[in-house]
């Protein structure tokens, strides 16, 4: 009973991962589309490559995990599951690989924005390597059990073990492909960000707070000292009053400039460090699990418990589908403004649309009342007419 709880739980959790991760991620590539001008940068086309990859695992991937949640015991299921393996293979290294590309985009970004490494050509060629690099992961079980040389998986692989299945494959040497790439990642997101915070004169763990207090100080001290400098002059010399009064406030204009734009550059600052931290957390709250397990099934072998937990830590690392548009596309202003724009004209189209049917209705009403009226009146025209033949 816990097992069949668990399997529908799984699913569940599947089942809606994939529908949000569908919907989202064409969202993003539809807008990015009808933009024609959002293609045309480096960091988007980036972008792009990862949403079109949570879309074929959304596609591929989630649906053939929930097949193997649910099929039972039966011909077949040795090739199944080793399409899973391979589908999970591609899964992970492309979307490591995937988030790689993306924070040496922002690192290139952020630390020379105007001699920028990351070409046009450049990015090709990378994200070729990318999609090169996934592809041979994908390869990487079928070619570990012979399914290019013989007819069929080799059925020796495959192992039998108890679990809500009835089978378990053999074939988890192909998981060493997995676990360094993600190391990689992780530790290359961790220096980057870290240099890109760096670069934006942001302090990890003090977080502005110091920082603002000397500000403050010092923006005091100097409208002070303005004020007393005006005071003084006006004292000095009568005359020249209006000069010091129009002095001042072109001080104080001035120092309200610097303050606003200093506080916009700090809310800039904690918006970028808001949004690193985020990134880094959900990449390694999504995928650390999985790996961690991967390096423990590679130690001591495949069981019944592990199998149990890889399928729930599969569920956490698709969460990547529904993360991945929120943190990298919805975030930026223009795509906000293309959205936006768009639901606006949906907006306005149905309301176009219903003050359409709505003088319609009007005027029909209106026809139907002066029907009405007219037919009303031609009994009543009708006796006056027989009223005056009598008469006559």
């Amino acid at each position: 009973m816990c097992c069949v709880s668990w399997e529908v739980s799984l699913t569940g959790f599947l089942i809606l991962e994939m529908v949000l991760g569908l919907s989202s991620n064409l969202t993003v590539l539809v807008l990015y589309c009808l933009q024609q001008n959002l293609i045309s940068s480096v960091s988007n086309i980036i972008t792009m490559n990862l949403h079109v990859l949570d879309l074929l695992v959304c596609i591929c991937c989630i649906p053939l995990t929930v097949v193997m949640i649910l099929l039972p015991m039966g011909a077949g299921t040795d090739t199944i599951c080793c399409f899973h393996e391979a589908c999970v293979s591609f899964a992970s290294v492309a979307t490591a690989a995937n988030v790689l590309a993306i924070t040496v985009d922002r690192y290139d970004i952020s630390v020379r924005p105007a001699n920028r490494v990351l070409t046009l050509g450049r990015a090709v060629a990378l994200l070729a390597v990318i999609w090169a690099l996934s592809c041979l992961s994908f390869l990487v079980p079928f070619i570990e059990v012979g399914f290019f040389v013989g007819s069929g998986v080799n059925q020796t692989a495959v192992v039998a073990v108890d679990h809500p299945n009835k089978y378990h494959t053999g074939l988890y040497y192909h998981l060493l492909a997995q676990i360094p790439i993600f190391f990689f990642t992780a530790m290359a997101m961790l220096v980057t960000y870290y240099k890109i915070l760096g670069a934006l004169n942001i302090r990890i763990g003090t977080h502005f707070h110091h920082n603002l207090g000397k500000k403050k100080k010092k923006s005091k001290n100097t409208v002070s000292t303005a004020s007393t400098a005006g005071s003084s002059s006006g004292v000095r010399a009568e005359a020249s009053a209006p000069l010091g009064m129009q002095t001042s406030v072109s001080v104080i204009i001035a120092l309200r400039r610097a303050m606003r734009r200093h506080h916009e550059r700090r809310e800039r600052q904690r918006r970028v460090f808001r949004m690193s931290l985020l990134i880094i957390s959900t990449f390694l709250l999504c995928w650390t699990p999985i790996t961690l397990l991967n390096i423990f099934i590679l130690s001591t072998g495949p069981s019944d418990l592990t199998l149990h937990l890889r399928l729930g830590f599969l569920v956490m690392a698709y969460g990547t589908t529904i993360f991945h548009p929120l943190l990298y596309a919805f975030t930026r202003q223009k795509l906000q403004k293309v959205l936006k724009s768009r639901m606006k004209r949906v907006v306005s189209a149905d309301g176009d649309e219903h003050a359409v049917g709505n003088v319609v209705m009007g005027d029909a009403r209106t026809k139907n009342r002066r029907n009405m009226k007219g037919n009303f009146k031609e009994p009543e025209t009708r006796q006056t007419r027989l009223h005056k033949q009598d008469a006559e």
